[in-house]
């Protein structure tokens, strides 16, 4: 099976970064933000870092991925740190000396607020940072899909409130999800069929499932109704108790 080198896996750009930080640079601390909306949104919901870094930073880099990386990149017209990445392999066996913190998952956050930290953990190698940006910041889209759907939970229950005998018992399968067939990869719809449901338990991508019970929850289909999904209601609405609740 073909697999992407994760030495490759970043912007060409990258690659040249090492020659261009000041002399006797250290450490390199990187933040990641939601930058706004042009909905009228205030909140963002953070999802989907276990995933990343259980499914693409736990197993160790090789030395034949750096031999593999300097002859695509030197092809490629860029410059390549093939001294830096050698040495990386040697001193920590292939494990990144890096250091990412993060907001708890699902975790409901102000526009504009830092969602998560990367910095290096050793000195030699802080230009480590920011080369791995480019497979973090693919946290983009389960942050988004579960935001789009904390929102739309949010509005759905403020009318449920108005129209509805149990607003409670109803919101969790208000809205379903079908979206495995119209995405780009099986990736995609796992990934962001869990973190449609941060918000809601109706979902036809079994995918999804997976992710969730492996990245996401201890017990198998079993999720917390959380308050946070529905804390900032207008006022005089009622808050929701919390529930455990199974979708099979």
């Amino acid at each position: 099976m073909f697999e992407i080198n994760r030495v490759i896996d970043t912007d060409s750009y990258k690659s040249s970064h090492w020659l261009q930080y000041p002399p006797k640079t250290e450490f390199v601390h990187s933040y990641l933000e939601s930058r706004g909306s042009e909905r009228d949104w205030h909140e963002a919901v953070f999802f989907g870092l276990q995933y990343i870094l259980k499914r693409y930073f736990l197993e160790k880099f090789t030395q034949g991925a750096v031999e593999e990386a300097r002859e695509v990149i030197r092809a490629h017209g860029e410059p390549f740190n093939y001294e830096g990445w050698t040495r990386l392999v040697k001193k920590h066996g292939g494990k990144m000396p890096l250091r990412v913190r993060a907001v708890a998952e699902g975790s409901v956050v102000p526009l504009r607020n830092v969602m998560m930290t990367v910095e290096n953990t050793d000195a030699e190698f802080y230009w480590l940072t920011s080369w791995f940006e480019t497979q973090l910041m693919r946290i983009w889209y389960p942050c988004t899909v579960a935001t789009q759907s904390f929102h739309i939970k949010r509005d759905v229950y403020r009318f449920l409130q108005e129209t509805a005998d149990d607003a409670d018992a109803e919101i969790s399968f208000k809205v379903h999800d079908f979206g495995s067939r119209g995405v780009s990869s099986q990736e995609t719809a796992a990934i962001g069929g869990a973190a449609h449901l941060v918000n809601f338990l109706g979902t036809d991508t079994m995918s999804a499932l997976l992710v969730h019970r492996a990245f996401t929850t201890r017990k198998w289909l079993v999720f917390r109704f959380r308050r946070p999904n529905i804390r900032r209601l207008p006022r005089g609405a009622e808050k929701t108790k919390r529930k455990r609740t199974a979708i099979c």
